[in-house]
């Protein structure tokens, strides 16, 4: 599983190389829109928001020449919530470099024929949401049903064949104790799993950060139980350094060294550049070196350990090594 073609393995390899020696970014977040269907208890999005100033489809492009990233996600709010959310794929996809694409979505307005149609506009990876193994999923993120709408269509749609769908599940205090039966989910729905870390920087909660002992105790129980069935299939498709960092970051309270802003950045809906999604200082495109110079070169904040940091917080021969051979071994 999760077996990316030897040609799109290559792509990112060399275009990555290139990207890293010459201080462009690796990836970029595309936030389409800050309007979300769900209110989770651990975002600081939620509801509808003002859509007027949103970037029009072919004004990606722009972005596009000017970012030059190997790694795009699609991301919100919901970006589902966008009717034009193919069209703006389609404007990423058509750049001279493509990119490799991600959707991130909590799937609440996915359909087989919105999966298919994102599908042949250039989508190669859907990161879908799962908090809970169960319809307590629902209540975490204020949207009855979403937890059945999941479970009816996640597994049908990986039945295609297509092997692009992956659980990214965010540990917090709520669901610490589900980590292996939310492993056991994606087994059995025939998807790969992803885990990311709570931030408590985006609401200024800290109720959901691991704040115990005992929490921890259960952390690290429960992600030796998943490590010792990692197989060949890349069903759980963090490296391990990544889930070790994982369980330091929970043990310190977080995790120095960040280089958002360099290594990852976000496209904000009304086009802005933000080093990350949790620091909201706002710069024009044509000023990221303003922005590495003001916050990355100084930047101190210590409060995530998201998926986009945890895969770029490394050594450059340690990224290669482990999200080459690894995360995009060939078929």
């Amino acid at each position: 599983m999760r077996k990316v073609p030897l040609t799109d393995s290559l792509r990112i390899i060399g275009r990555g190389s290139l990207n890293w020696l010459a201080q462009r970014p690796i990836v970029v977040s595309f936030e389409v829109t800050d309007a979300c269907t769900c209110w989770c208890k651990h975002c600081d999005h939620g509801g509808p928001r003002d859509e007027s100033r949103n970037l029009r489809p072919p004004e990606y492009a722009r972005y596009m020449e000017a970012l030059r990233p190997c790694v795009v996600q699609i991301s919100g709010g919901e970006p589902l919530m966008r009717d034009d959310v193919a069209e703006i794929v389609r404007t990423i996809k058509g750049s001279p470099r493509r990119p490799y694409t991600i959707l991130v979505s909590n799937w609440s307005l996915m359909t087989e024929e919105k999966y298919l149609e994102l599908r042949a506009a250039g989508i190669d990876q859907f990161s879908v949401s799962l908090d809970f193994p169960d319809a307590r999923h629902d209540d975490f993120r204020v949207y009855p049903g979403l937890y059945s709408h999941l479970s009816d269509l996640i597994p049908r749609l990986a039945r295609l064949g297509h092997d692009d769908i992956v659980l990214n599940s965010c540990i917090t205090s709520e669901n610490v104790g589900e980590i292996d039966r939310i492993a056991d989910k994606a087994r059995e729905w025939g998807v790969n799993l992803c885990y990311s870390a709570y931030s408590a920087r985006r609401t200024g909660c800290r109720d959901y950060f691991l704040n115990t002992p005992a929490q921890l105790d259960e952390l690290n129980d429960l992600l030796d139980k998943v490590e010792a069935r990692r197989d060949a299939t890349n069903w759980i498709v963090n490296a391990p350094t990544t889930l070790e960092a994982t369980r330091r970051y929970f043990a310190n309270g977080g995790t120095p060294g960040c280089k958002a802003g360099l290594r990852f950045l976000v496209v904000t809906a009304d086009g802005a550049l933000q080093p990350c999604s949790m620091q909201f200082q706002r710069y024009p495109l044509e000023d990221r070196d303003r922005m590495i110079r003001e916050f990355t070169r100084t930047n101190e904040c210590d409060q995530c350990y998201v998926s986009i940091r945890s895969y770029l917080d490394k050594s450059f021969p340690q990224l290669l090594r482990e999200n080459v051979r690894e995360f995009l071994s060939v078929k």
